[in-house]
């Protein structure tokens, strides 16, 4: 297992934070989370046409850059530091990973590469209005008509979905699940925006009344949709990591040049302990999240366990750090001229998505035998 970046990968985490730190001031988040759809078209192409993000993990053959799970949790810390708005975590991450785990070669051929060129966007539905990430909560139908199939249900908290150009909706077909593809302008399909506390991650409704969809994949997808979720766990886990860290060095440097009582209140007891609770907090999340990413790339056969892990630790961290950071301001920070209650809406929502931590740390258990 890797327990140390390579000075490529240093190298790009390096390039991601300059272009990111020129491309994505907080207040281009604070302008585009007023708008409908949340992200904007021309930087998510220059965005790929530039880095060549949106297959990071995904293989050369099907379109992407064919690295690894170490990568594309660089591309997540770095988004996660800058609050980066863009339809990734939805088409890039979960959708790619999706079809790369589920499709066959001949879908993955037709359907990967726009998706790596950011020519079209995708928008993985799992969950339904119990917000549930497990199989058992599904109950989506599909019918077979003719040559295609029909969906009838609902999907809900669907990252992106209002957007996206396709839709990946999981459904039962009596006792199986699968994965079916529909179209944005499908017959039937109603999209309709979600009122959320994180402005910048947008999420919306799906009513699917017996909309044409096809089927990917062969068979029961549960295990490859486990998988799936899996993978985007460790992503999500990075891109907490990385707003996390952001808040630690903001609340430090705002510490700094605070003075309270003549002197920096950085200089006080208290403060050093709170801060140095918040380095830890960080720093063990991060290394969680880093140690599922390499066992991922490794096959690790405790992959599923650790994912979990990871995103159970990144939860917390994030979201405990969020909050010392506006105590540390005075309760400024929660204002809305200042800009850290957005990366604390963000932790918030990230706290949630994918599961909270007590259920991810039902999952290790459970992944791990016990």
């Amino acid at each position: 297992m890797q327990w140390a970046f390579t000075a490529e990968q240093l190298e790009f985490r390096a390039v991601l934070r300059r272009y990111f730190q020129d491309h994505c001031p907080p207040a281009e988040a604070r302008r585009l989370m007023q708008t409908e759809a949340g992200w904007d078209k021309a930087f998510w192409r220059a965005l790929n046409d530039d880095l060549g993000l949106g297959g990071v993990h995904i293989p050369e053959i099907f379109g992407g850059q064919g690295f690894g799970l170490i990568e594309l949790g660089i591309v997540l810390e770095e988004m996660g530091r800058a609050l980066v708005c863009a339809p990734y975590f939805a088409s890039s991450v979960l959708a790619a990973t999706a079809i790369s785990n589920i499709g066959t070669e001949a879908e993955k051929a037709e359907l990967l590469p726009s998706l790596c060129l950011g020519e079209r966007t995708a928008a993985l539905a799992v969950t339904e209005t119990n917000g549930r990430w497990e199989p058992g909560a599904i109950e989506m139908t599909a019918t077979p008509a003719g040559a295609g199939w029909r969906l009838s249900g609902v999907k809900s908290f669907v990252v992106d979905g209002l957007t996206a150009d396709l839709i990946l909706a999981v459904a039962r077909d009596g006792a199986e699940l699968g994965l079916f593809v529909v179209e944005a302008g499908a017959a039937g399909l109603g999209r309709r925006a979600l009122a959320v506390l994180d402005p910048t991650r947008k999420l919306a409704r799906l009513d699917f009344a017996d909309v044409e969809a096809r089927r990917i994949g062969e068979g029961d997808i549960s295990d490859a949709l486990g998988r799936t979720l899996q993978i985007a766990a460790v992503a999500l886990s990075h891109e907490m990591v990385g707003g996390a860290e952001k808040l630690r060095e903001s609340a430090l440097e705002f510490a700094k040049l605070r003075v309270q009582f003549g002197q920096p209140i950085a200089a006080f007891q208290s403060m050093k302990h709170k801060q140095a609770d918040m380095l830890v907090d960080v720093e063990l999340a991060k290394t969680a999240a880093y140690v599922a990413a390499a066992s991922g790339d490794d096959a690790a056969e405790d992959f599923a366990a650790l994912a979990h892990m990871a995103k159970a630790a990144a939860s917390e961290a994030y979201l405990q750090t969020a909050i010392h950071t506006i105590q540390i301001h005075g309760g400024i920070g929660f204002t809305w001229e200042n800009d850290t209650h957005l990366w604390f809406k963000r932790a918030k929502s990230s706290e949630v998505f994918l599961g909270d931590g007590a259920w991810n740390r039902e999952q290790m258990m459970r992944a791990w035998g016990h």
